[in-house]
């Protein structure tokens, strides 16, 4: 058996700088410490940092008054913001700067006069925190079905944004059909699909004609992974979404001769380690590593935390 082992894959620049965040705010106030929503969504990075004794919300209520508060990487809304001010919290904002950007276009365009279209997943948390910043200017549409319900009157002002960690060509599918029926439909001046969704994307679309199944390392709510599972479907491959080794079934390798790993952009790489060495131990596959664009991207650690630091130092 061969294993082909995409590159780039696993941690994108805004997991690492959100995981790095709250290590360190572990380093420097201990475990006591509170998280709204899943720092990534990965389970096994969340359930590492719960064992440290961190504590994850999903209501600014569980937070008892004074504590300390990390934002994820996905972001939040001003009514979150807000309710945190009120309860005291000393709050540290883990949100991905790509995603802020997508916060900051949505707030230009509605303070603009522009009704936006929110292209993404209904429920997804990076989703809900980008419609808490104009919710009365910002519609979500999730496919081209939900584009022809649009009745928007001929001269208004639109615009549209997208969830980043969508698959380029389900975006694409739904921006041709807001263009088609709003010609005059603004976009941001730069795509809002985050680089490293897009380049893990081009790694499977170009190894997975390759391989005789696909695996991805990542968890079932990590939309970024669902997509490159899809896209390793697309090609009629078997493929298949598992958050580590202990979910690898012996039946998927059943005459199969080629293996294409890869890790959505919240999974750390000791899950990918984890399976390649499952299937060298089972099989003794061989490895080889393909990659198909450099990563040179970093974030640095949010201001708040920055300037925490040098009052500790």
């Amino acid at each position: 058996m061969r294993i082909l082992v995409a590159n780039p894959r696993g941690f994108c620049a805004g997991v690492n700088m959100a995981i790095e965040c709250l290590d360190e705010t572990i380093r420097m106030f201990g475990p006591n410490i509170y998280v709204y929503h899943e720092i990534v969504h990965n389970k096994y990075v969340v359930e590492k940092f719960t064992q440290q004794g961190v504590t994850f919300v999903d209501s600014i209520a569980e937070v008892p008054e004074g504590s300390i508060l990390l934002y994820s990487a996905h972001g939040v809304s001003p009514e979150i913001r807000d309710q945190s001010r009120a309860r005291k919290l000393q709050t540290i904002d883990a949100t991905c700067p790509l995603v802020t950007k997508v916060h900051l276009e949505a707030i230009k365009y509605a303070r603009d006069g522009y009704h936006i279209i929110l292209i993404g997943h209904e429920g997804h948390d990076e989703v809900i925190g980008t419609m808490g910043e104009a919710p009365a200017s910002i519609t979500l549409v999730e496919d081209p079905e939900d584009v022809v319900r649009l009745t928007f009157a001929d001269d208004a002002r639109i615009a549209y944004l997208t969830q980043t960690t969508l698959s380029v060509e389900e975006a694409g599918r739904v921006i041709d059909a807001l263009k088609a029926k709003f010609p005059r439909i603004e976009s941001p001046p730069k795509e809002d699909i985050c680089y490293a969704t897009t380049n893990r994307q081009d790694a499977v679309k170009q190894l997975a004609q390759q391989a005789d199944v696909v695996i991805v390392l990542g968890s079932q709510n990590s939309s970024n992974s669902r997509r490159l599972q899809e896209i390793g479907a697309s090609f009629n491959k078997p493929s298949y979404l598992i958050d580590g080794a202990h979910e690898l079934c012996r039946d998927w390798f059943t005459g199969r001769e080629t293996v294409l790993i890869t890790a959505g952009a919240s999974a750390p790489e000791i899950v990918v380690q984890d399976c390649i060495r499952w299937l060298h131990n089972e099989y003794g596959a061989t490895l080889e590593e393909i990659t198909t664009r450099e990563e040179h991207v970093s974030f640095p650690l949010p201001r708040e935390l920055r300037m925490l630091q040098s009052v500790k130092s």
